[in-house]
């Protein structure tokens, strides 16, 4: 019987460990943990590919972060910061929505107008979680545009220090393409084109899926009991070609092996009691946690999570509580960089 107590998944870890920069694509170390238990050992990122075999199928994660942190002030100068968390339907007359988080929420009531980044913006609504609708006197096109100019990265809240122009490339992974997230979905930045080209020359199928991480991926767990967590909603897409590669791949006995919490939410969202996929779109509330038996993953590439997280979790129920907990007890030893720009882990 598996522990339900949260803090059965803590570690200890040197605050120097936290990477506040990534050593770059194709330059991080992952652990390699063998899921039969054989024993772990350090590569280099670009050893991993001697792991994999012709017929495997490698999934990842195709969202794109965006500029979400915009900047601004009260009508009396009072400064003020958003995070746009996720795009509403335009109002009436065009203007672009948004649900965001805020602070100071007190300048933030119903019916009051900021200059957010230089637009014109409204208070619509208060949210039950605290969020703010925020109604833009631009257009979602010109919004973009202001994000794009005006926007900040969205580090996580971890990362000690003000994002700079070196964030815009480096939180951003090599499969990026469809806008809409306020995290990267890190474990996807081990990646560089040189070992995706290798993989793909070894008859490695990759497969893509899109989740947009939300801030709830940085939420922390209140209750000791986390079987009564409440998992925050991410939007998620599957689409035929890509349930195709995963699919044809399963039937052939090559390893589906995700790339990242997120990649492995929707796959495990959509799998039937078979472990096969039918094209699906929706918002996710998906919590694994040890007891949670996989129909699709058989390997997982990931970063190292914050202690007590969600995502800590997801791990332990693939990989099981006690090496899991090992496995970061060996990262932090050999100190391994943690957390979103730092190392990872491939268990296989």
């Amino acid at each position: 019987m598996e522990s339900h107590n949260l803090s059965d998944y803590n570690f200890e870890f040197p605050k120097e460990l936290i990477a506040s920069r990534t050593a770059g694509k194709g330059k991080t170390r992952i652990l390699h943990c063998p899921k039969n238990g054989g024993e772990r050992h350090i590569l280099k990122a670009p050893e991993i590919v001697d792991l994999f075999k012709p017929g495997d199928c490698l999934v990842v994660n195709n969202t794109k972060v965006i500029p979400a942190r915009l900047y601004g002030h009260t009508m009396h100068g009072g400064e003020v910061e958003t995070l746009l968390v996720q795009a509403l339907i335009p109002a009436e007359d065009g203007s672009a929505r948004y649900e965001a988080q805020v602070r100071p929420g007190k300048a933030f009531k119903v019916g009051r107008e900021l200059d957010i980044a230089g637009v014109k913006t409204v208070v619509e609504d208060i949210k039950e979680d605290g969020a703010r609708v925020l109604r833009f006197a631009v257009t979602p096109v010109e919004l973009e545009a202001v994000m794009n100019r005006e926007g900040h990265v969205p580090l996580p809240p971890y990362i000690d220090r003000p994002d700079d122009e070196d964030d815009k490339k480096a939180y951003q992974t090599i499969f990026a393409k469809y806008s809409g997230a306020v995290a990267a979905p890190t474990a996807s930045l081990h990646f560089s084109e040189e070992m995706l080209e290798a993989l793909k020359a070894k008859g490695v199928y990759v497969a893509e899926v899109t989740l947009h991480v939300g801030p709830g991926t940085f939420q922390n767990i209140s209750v000791e009991d986390f079987t009564q967590h409440k998992m925050h909603g991410e939007h998620y897409e599957l689409t035929a070609e890509n349930a195709d590669i995963i699919n044809k791949a399963k039937r052939e006995g090559g390893r589906i092996v995700t790339v990242g919490t997120t990649s492995t939410r929707v796959v495990e969202t959509i799998a039937d009691a078979n472990g096969f996929l039918k094209p699906q779109k929706g918002i996710t509330h998906a919590f694994f946690y040890p007891g949670y038996r996989y129909k699709i993953v058989d390997g997982l590439l990931t970063n190292f999570h914050w202690p007590k997280s969600s995502l800590i979790l997801l791990v332990s129920a693939f990989y099981g509580r006690e090496n899991t907990l090992e496995a970061y007890k060996m990262a932090v030893e050999n100190k391994m960089k943690l957390f979103s720009y730092g190392d990872g882990m491939l268990i296989l």
